[in-house]
């Protein structure tokens, strides 16, 4: 397979992401000799994410974007995976952000931010302090450009260490998840007032720690496939969860909430019936994503 580099950098080039790696070392207090010889500050993080395209007789030639929203699940011919040599480091994140995530519980972890996450880690011995090669690896899967591997949809977040204040949010009853203390809030109240009991929130706010964690468990189960992933999960930086959207289901339907299933129920039809719900991604949407008729578009 021929390699090829899809990162020109980051935002604004090596004079942002060293001052990122900056930001990172102050919020958590982390001196050079904790990371060795050098520090994030002095890290060169305009070395691009390496990834690069599959080549397999097996995977199918796509037409339209509109195949790919079709068909999310499959493998094509132009979608762009991780390299080999970066597997390794993706799964050592992951296992380490699920520990940090048991640690302060679902509900919690939803909210929290890079910084608390980083100080999580460095305060329990069961999770253990982030390397140094870790965090650069997020840092670079958040500020890759995601229309390189697929995903076309805007970015609603640009800043990694962005914090949810809590004091802005509402734990939903029976749910565990929490909802912006506003539009949000209001708009599913009104939602269930008219839908009925039936309806409950499966999925509310996401930080993008809690992105991060979902986009990189579904890259990990598709093979390490980018283009795959971000079919069926927003990228980091790229979830509208982070500002307002939330996700609804039926009450005692389970995993099938989160499948095109959910659009044959009763509670589907009576929300579109409503006339003022909107989807964010629709059966022919051109942004790259599969079809989520549980996902409510808010802002």
């Amino acid at each position: 397979m021929k390699r090829r580099d899809i990162l020109a950098g980051f935002l604004a080039g090596t004079g942002f992401a060293a001052a990122n790696g900056y930001l990172w070392q102050q919020a958590v207090n982390i001196t050079p000799e904790e990371f060795g010889d050098e520090s994030l500050a002095s890290t060169d993080f305009s070395q691009p994410l390496q990834i690069e395209p599959e080549s397999d007789s097996e995977t199918i030639t796509p037409t339209t974007n509109v195949d790919k929203v079709r068909f999310f699940e499959d493998d094509f011919s132009d979608d762009i995976f991780l390299p080999e040599t970066q597997q390794p480091l993706l799964t050592s994140v992951l296992l380490r952000m699920e520990r940090v995530q048991r640690i302060t519980g679902h509900g919690n972890y939803n909210l929290l931010s890079f910084d608390e996450m980083i100080k999580v880690a460095r305060n329990y011995s069961s999770v253990g302090s982030f390397e140094k090669s870790e965090l650069e690896f997020m840092e670079k899967v958040f500020f890759t450009n995601a229309s390189e591997y697929g995903f076309l949809g805007d970015k609603v977040t640009n800043e990694l260490t962005e914090k949810i204040k809590k004091a802005d949010t509402y734990k939903v009853p029976y749910s565990g998840h929490y909802l912006f203390k506003n539009e949000s809030l209001a708009y599913y109240e009104k939602l269930k007032s008219d839908v009925g009991s039936s309806i409950i929130l499966t999925s509310g706010i996401r930080s993008n720690v809690k992105q991060m964690h979902l986009f990189l468990a579904k890259c990990s189960k598709s093979s390490f496939n980018l283009s795959k992933a971000s079919r069926s999960l927003a990228p980091p930086g790229h979830s509208y969860h982070g500002i307002g959207d939330f996700d609804v289901g039926k009450v005692g339907y389970g995993a099938a909430n989160f499948t095109d299933e959910f659009a044959k129920t009763d509670e589907f039809k009576r929300m579109l019936d409503l006339g003022y719900v909107q989807i964010r991604y629709t059966e022919d949407n051109r942004l790259g994503v599969r079809f989520e008729p549980w996902h409510i578009k808010v802002v």
